[in-house]
This record gives structure tokens, sequence and C-alpha cells, in this order.
């Protein structure tokens, strides 16, 4: 039994069993309040039979709260009151922990029973556009409803509009795939619902984090000076255009001596990045007020990687001309088709120039886990910035982009701000980090606990062969490829992402793709290289098999004759 049906087996049996766990618990949790002892107190008394532990964690009520002295309470006047009140407080927290407990098992149950049948599902959604909302109704319930009424829609008026990307026939894009060690994960931090803004609001949020990305430097063989212990140190961002965007910030003040934020941008910065970048760039240059305009799009080799003379010429023309270049994109596997720019070449470049070099990974930067395949990284250790996404390869669901700087007092100069009503003594000491500072949301998500559940339930050997089984299955799709006449493989495929299209015309092979997706039994995406439309296949899912990628090049064949 391969790595990958062993977690699909896994991914239900984990899930049942902490919903059998829940209902467990309900059966048998109970509620029991201690007294605490003065000098002439009798001995504790017992008012309950009941645990007050799951309540107390569930419900984020301190154990002061229920804890007063036997000898106070038996002197009040107003006994009989404060039980009353105890009472309904005691009634509140069970009421709520019971929902919880009911209703968590139901929703847990119906993940379980989603993953064991979302191969069966078409898998890109059958519906037209407006069909679901024309379902719902127009306005919201005056009365509560049953969870079970809500789970009972979920089935019949959400999931028809659900193109379904944990299936292991998604191909299109780039995966968003999670895993059970994950969805457990981001319950924890819901359950907790932490807002880690500032240290101070929740220290093990801010602090767990620092480990994670620690660890993620170590595991991937990233550069020392993204390590916390150096002058650098990574965050959790929710997704790579906003890590993207945040370089792009801290290039514009680092090239303005942060004189941007004061008094604004004028028209002669200037950015550059590949023709093949993510379109994640382009926005965040309009959004930092550079202006598209002063966007350079580097032309791309014949293997689609950004090609540092036309680089190297295009910011030498802009100094002469009296612009200000502050930023460059570098990409280690574009969008489009995985091409990897050449980051020694480009990162040289930067340095003479003295121009933010951020370096987006994207999907490909997981693969840095292998060591056979940490050549993408060639250069990175001339990067000011990076990031690669663990909801896309890492088995970590969405939105989870770690994002890394050499240097972090360039981005928290670029982006702190700090009103009174965020002051505490912890920030003004300086021993802490507010991750607020680096990045533009105020408000943050608990998410590094559910990395921290995927690298301890997998183990880094773990994660590793997952991502050389899809490379291997990926290798044998371009095999079977390139033993049919009738395809072309239109890019370079050195790791989990293959370009090809039929030896045909454009139209011939947009049709091939919609009756591809319109089956219903893989979904694919296409870009187009040199001009031409291409399809993509992507294998990333985490649980996909062989016989997956079988299937889908057999349905690729069957629909190709009848396009042909």
């Amino acid at each position: 039994m391969n790595a990958f049906r062993a977690v699909k087996q896994t991914a239900t049996i984990n899930l049942r069993l902490l919903a059998q766990s829940i209902k467990r618990n309900l059966r048998e949790v109970g509620l029991i309040k201690t007294f605490e002892r003065s000098d002439d107190a009798e001995q504790p008394a017992r008012v309950g039979t009941r645990k007050i532990g799951a309540i107390r964690l569930i419900c984020g009520i301190p154990s002061p709260a229920i804890k007063i002295s036997a000898k106070a309470f038996l002197q009040n006047d107003h006994m009989q009151t404060k039980q009353s009140h105890a009472a309904q407080l005691s009634s509140r927290i069970e009421s709520a922990s019971e929902q919880l407990r009911e209703n968590g098992a139901a929703a847990l149950e119906w993940v379980a029973q989603y993953l064991e049948r979302v191969e069966s599902l078409p898998v890109l959604a059958q519906v037209k556009p407006g069909e679901i909302l024309a379902s719902l109704p127009q306005h919201p319930p005056a009365e509560a409803e049953s969870f079970e009424n809500i789970l009972a829609d979920l089935d019949k008026k959400i999931l028809p509009g659900i193109t379904h990307w944990q299936s292991p026939n998604f191909h299109a894009y780039f995966p968003g795939n999670s895993s059970p060690p994950s969805i457990v994960g981001e319950l924890l931090s819901a359950g907790l619902g932490v807002q880690g803004m500032l240290w101070t609001t929740s220290p093990a949020c801010t602090e767990l984090e620092i480990r994670i990305l620690d660890w993620l430097v170590e595991m991937l063989d990233l550069p020392q000076s993204f390590l916390s212990t150096s002058n650098g140190g990574g965050v959790i961002q929710d997704s790579a255009s906003s890590a993207n965007l945040c370089a792009v910030l801290a290039g514009r003040e680092r090239a303005t001596s942060f004189g941007a934020n004061e008094d604004g941008c004028n028209q002669r910065l200037t950015a550059y990045t590949s023709a093949h970048a993510h379109s994640s760039i382009e926005k965040a240059v309009k959004i930092a007020g550079i202006g598209r305009k002063n966007l350079r799009t580097i032309e791309v080799d014949e293997n689609f990687a950004m090609r540092p003379d036309v680089l190297a010429r295009a910011i030498a023309e802009d100094k002469q001309a009296g612009r200000i270049p502050c930023f460059v994109g570098a990409t280690v596997g574009t969008t489009s088709s995985l091409a990897f720019d050449p980051l020694l070449e480009i990162g040289a470049i930067c340095r003479e120039h003295n121009v933010w070099l951020h370096v987006d990974a994207a999907m490909a930067g997981t693969a840095a886990l292998c060591e056979e395949f940490r050549w993408i990284h060639r250069g990175l250790e001339l990067a000011d910035s990076y990031c690669f996404d663990c909801h896309k390869w890492m088995f970590t669901n969405f939105d989870c982009t770690s994002f890394y700087v050499a240097d972090r007092e360039a981005l928290t100069e670029t982006l702190a701000i700090t009103p009174e009503y965020l002051r505490n003594t912890a920030s003004a000491t300086g021993s802490v980090t507010d991750f607020r500072d680096w990045h533009v949301p105020l408000g943050r998500r608990f998410r590094a606990l559910k990395l921290w559940c995927v690298i301890r339930s997998y183990g880094v050997e773990g994660l590793r062969e997952m991502v050389r089984q899809h490379v291997k299955l990926a290798q044998k799709f371009v095999q079977w490829l390139r033993a049919d006449s009738r395809f072309e493989i239109a890019a370079p495929a050195e790791l989990n992402l293959i370009c090809f299209r039929l030896q045909g015309s454009d139209q011939q092979n947009e049709r091939l793709m919609q009756a591809l997706n319109a089956s219903g039994k893989l979904f694919l995406s296409h870009t187009r290289l040199n001009g031409k439309y291409t399809l993509r296949f992507c294998v990333g899912q985490t649980y996909i098999e062989e016989q997956h990628v079988r299937q889908a090049w057999e349905e690729i064949q069957t629909q190709a004759a009848k396009v042909l």
C-alpha cells in the first residue's frame, strides 16, 4: 500500500475517531466546582459531579472564575442569588459545550464521508451562473435552525456548486490541497479563536509561528539570513499575493529612504518582473502607487525564464533616464509553465544596482524538501525576500503562505504604525515580535497551528515521500505524452506540472479541454505559450495515486480522438 492510499484511509479514520470521541465525551463529561481553602475553612465541598476542565477550555473561562472561598461563600448574605447566577452560568457553559460536541461530531462525520466520495463527484461544478444563488432564501431566517437542517442544505444546495479541489482528479491551476492534520489544526485554531496581532494578545500564537518558520528554513535548506535568530525572519501571510505586495512596499521604501511613506510616490520609481510572473506582482505595483506604466515586463528565454541580460539593460536605461529602480520580482516556478528564473544572475544585477530582489516560489518551493530538487533555489541567498505557499503543495489548507525577509527592519519600518490603543509593556521593551508590523492587516489568525499539526503528523520524511511520489507520477504522464505522436510537450517538465497540446489548432486544443472538463472525470486549466493555446496538467493532490493519473490520460486520449 503506497503512502497516498494510506493517507486517504487514515484521513477518514482519524476524523471519525475524533467525532466518536466527541460523542463519548458528551455522555461522560461533568462539572466539578472546587472551593479554595482558607485557614479555618472546611474541606472543599463538592457541589456537582461533572468535570469543568473540557468546558472551561472550550469556553475560555479562566480557573479563578470558577473558584471561590468556601468560608466567604457560606458567610455571604446573598448566597441564594449567587447560587442562581452560578447555576445559570454553568448551564450556559454546558449547553454551549454540548452543542459544540454534537454539531462538531456531525460536521466531522460529514467531512469524513466527503473525503471518501470526493473522487466520484464531478470535479468541476456542473451548475450555471446564478443557479446556487437562486436556490438560497432571499432573507435570513428569523428563528434558529437545527444544525441537521444546515447540513442537509449543505448537501442539497451548496455541494452541487463546489469544484472539488480535494479530488485526486483535480489537475488544474496549482493544487490547493489539505490533509487530515490540517483540517483538525484549523478546527483547533477556530476553537481557540485567537487574534494574534500582538505578542501580548497571544504569545503562543507568535512564538509557535516563529519556531515553525525556522523549521521550514531547515526543512527546505533556505538561506540562514531568513532565520529569526539572524537580522531577518519569517511570517505567515494569507497568500503569496499579500507577500508580494509587502515585498514591493519594502523595496519602494528602501529605494526612497522611507520617503514614499511620508510624501507619497512620484513617477520616477520603476519595478521589474518576468513576462510570465504571477499577476499579483502587477497588482502589487499598482497598489503601491508605483504605477503599471512603470512596471517593466522582462522578456523570457526559450524555457520561459527571465533573461538577465534584458533585465540589466532595462535597469541601466531607467537609471540613465533619471528613474529609480526599486524592485525586481523573480519566480521559482512560474504559474503558466513552472519556469525557473536564474536567481544567481538576477541577484548579482540587483546587488550591483541596490534593487530589492523578491523571489516568489509559489507551489514549487515545497519541492526543496527533497535534496535532489534544491537546485530550484540556487542563488536564493542573494534575495531580500522570499515566499512559498504551504497551502499549495505542503498539504496545509488555504490560507498559509510563508514569507521571509533577510532584513526585518526594512519590512517593519515600512509597515509599522503604533496607535495608543496598541501600546503595551512587552512591545515597548523591544524584546518581542509583533507580527502586525510584518503585513498589511492588523488582525491575524493562528495559522501556524495547522502547519504545526501537518509537520508533526507526517514528519519531514513523510512530506518528502509524498512530493517525490507526485514528481514520479508527473514524469510517467510525460512518458505517455512523448509516446503519442498526436501531442507535443510545450515547456520543460522538471517537477509536477506538464504543459502539453495537441499537434493541431488552438480551436482543437480548446475543444479538447472543454470536453475533458465537461466530462466531470477530471479538471484541467490552460495557458498560452509562444502564443499557442496550451493545456496544463498538475500532479499535487494529497490523495492522488497512479490510477488517477492513468485514468486521466485515458480520458485525454479518448477525447483527443473525437476532436481530431
